[in-house]
């Protein structure tokens, strides 16, 4: 049990790295001395706020990052959510690649979760929609600024408007500049396919030979409880993936070992990053500190 606790903890270090690579592939779209350390640091810094806040600190936290070395905050910001969006894409696109090399046994195993993962596409898609709006659609802002007008009638939030129209506008033009880029947006979606593979293949390692059932089936069928997870609203998807994980590999391998390996897999997914980017942030503290000291 601990070699393979180690090997899917250095399975998650190698997602972990491929993340960091493209985080440092579209940094260096706006800022070209960006390094790859940085996208290593900013990768692990990430995953901490991931955790610490559930989810919703993690945006905020790399656009800090971000800023701080050489890339502003509109720029981080629409970076980002066009980052998430690839991401979600190349979900999309590794769940539909796997079930259909695997068709005949994910039909014999689960043909009955058909509408739920026509669903898992759907809400996907339309996250993925609205990400690429809100970075760059002029007439998405337009919107939102017509929204924001009917509740500031009175002028109190004359300043805030004002501050986002500017912020927008620089968000548009920054995250066309990226998408007008297709060759660096295909490399950054296979990216994304290749680090999936390293996540989605440590349940064959968890499972340790128990079940018949091969590595790309296993990929397959994590794959789709990615996609079926995302139909079930939760906070950075805690218990939501343990439990569709559990419920797909619990007919091929039992349920006490999906159930364990569920638990193994949120670990080395998860807290796993977020106890190596407790390290980067105490390490950031301490950096800072000292250069107060010698200012």
């Amino acid at each position: 049990m601990p070699s393979v606790l180690g090997a899917v903890c250095v399975l998650s270090v190698l997602y972990c790295l491929v993340e960091a690579f493209i985080t440092t592939i579209l940094a260096r779209q706006y800022e070209p001395g960006f390094g790859y350390r940085w996208g290593i640091e900013n990768m692990f810094f990430c995953s901490f706020y991931r955790v610490a806040t559930l989810g919703s600190g993690a945006g905020v936290a790399a656009i800090i990052y971000l800023n701080e070395h050489g890339v502003d905050y509109s720029k981080g910001f629409g970076m980002y959510m066009l980052q998430y969006a690839f991401h979600k894409i190349s979900i999309a696109i590794y769940s539909a690649i796997f079930f259909f090399v695997s068709w005949s046994y994910m039909c014999a195993h689960f043909g009955g979760y058909t509408w739920l993962l026509l669903a898992g596409y759907v809400i996907t898609m339309m996250i993925t929609l609205g990400l690429i709006l809100f970075c760059c659609s002029e007439k998405f802002h337009r919107l939102m600024f017509f929204l924001l007008g009917l509740l500031n009638k009175q002028g109190k939030l004359d300043a805030l408007e004002k501050q986002l129209h500017s912020q927008c506008a620089e968000m548009e033009e920054a995250s066309r500049y990226l998408l007008r880029k297709k060759k660096m947006v295909a490399a950054v979606i296979t990216l994304n396919i290749v680090k999936l593979c390293f996540w989605y293949g440590m349940p064959y390692l968890l499972f340790a030979g128990k079940g018949n059932i091969s590595l790309v089936e296993t990929m397959a069928i994590t794959a789709l409880s990615v996609m079926l997870a995302a139909v079930i609203p939760t906070p950075a998807g805690i218990g939501s993936t343990e439990f569709v994980f559990t419920g797909l590999f619990a007919g091929i391998v039992g349920t006490n070992v999906a159930g364990s390996a569920s638990l193994l897999y949120r670990f080395a997914t998860f807290v796993f990053p977020f106890l190596i980017g407790a390290v980067v942030v105490i390490a950031r503290v301490v950096r800072k500190r000292r250069a107060d000291r010698d200012l």
